[in-house]
């Protein structure tokens, strides 16, 4: 399993000649890369309906072919005529070529901006991808929350994606945490440094999970890709 960084929480991951995108934010995003006419990947996962995480989903779906899965509510309220979907909810899975994907917990909020105004865009969630031979865990936006330990580190992880930028998600101090928790063999921090409000320094998050925990911590530049 390989995983492209693309800034903020976006990651594609690339298992057995099938691609998945999670959280395709690159049209306002100042560390996106790419652009999203460029991007063809199979899957497109969504953990919930902000802005900077719904992001270029439905127009890469469209010229890609691609399919769009994600939380039952949220694709229920996105205008996704004629692109493939799959809805789903928190605890379920489903098989996509060689990943099963699992829809897991997060505490955050999630609504769709429209001019109408907020709409309601379902809950928001992570995923646990397992190709059959690593599992990721994606935590999307959350706080730190106790199922981490009780529940999600049961899947055996091989690596984490935690969100360390604070204000809106769980700072570095709670993402600590959540890598004592998870019992990851590797932990790569994202959804930090996009904005002002989420600036943190991910190498003094590297060396404080690599005191407090077995995990290995790995910083990504975007654009950088890490072999699982």
């Amino acid at each position: 399993m390989q995983l492209i960084y693309e800034g903020h929480a976006c990651f594609r991951v690339i298992s057995q000649g099938q691609e998945i995108i999670i959280d395709p934010y690159f049209n306002g995003n100042p560390l996106a890369q790419h652009r999203p006419e460029e991007l063809q990947p199979n899957l497109i996962l969504l953990t919930h309906g902000h802005g900077d995480h719904l992001g270029d989903a439905l127009a890469i779906a469209r010229h890609s072919g691609a399919t769009l899965a994600g939380q039952v509510d949220l694709l229920n309220a996105l205008d996704h005529h004629g692109i493939e979907s799959i809805g789903f909810h928190l605890g379920g899975s489903f098989h996509f070529g060689p990943f099963k994907i699992t829809m897991v917990p997060a505490w955050h909020g999630s609504s769709i901006s429209s001019s109408q105004g907020a709409l309601y865009g379902g809950v928001a969630c992570g995923y646990i991808i397992d190709d059959g031979e690593k599992k990721l865990y994606h935590a999307g936006d959350t706080g730190l929350f106790g199922d981490m330990s009780m529940v999600i580190s049961r899947y055996g992880l091989d690596c984490a994606l935690l969100p360390i930028g604070d204000f809106y998600t769980m700072g570095p101090q709670d993402a600590v945490t959540a890598a004592q928790w998870l019992k990851a063999e590797v932990v790569i921090p994202m959804h930090y440094n996009t904005f002002p409000l989420i600036s943190q320094d991910p190498q003094q998050f590297k060396a404080a999970v690599e005191q407090a925990s077995d995990s290995r911590c790995v910083v990504l530049a975007v654009g950088e890709s890490y072999q699982l």
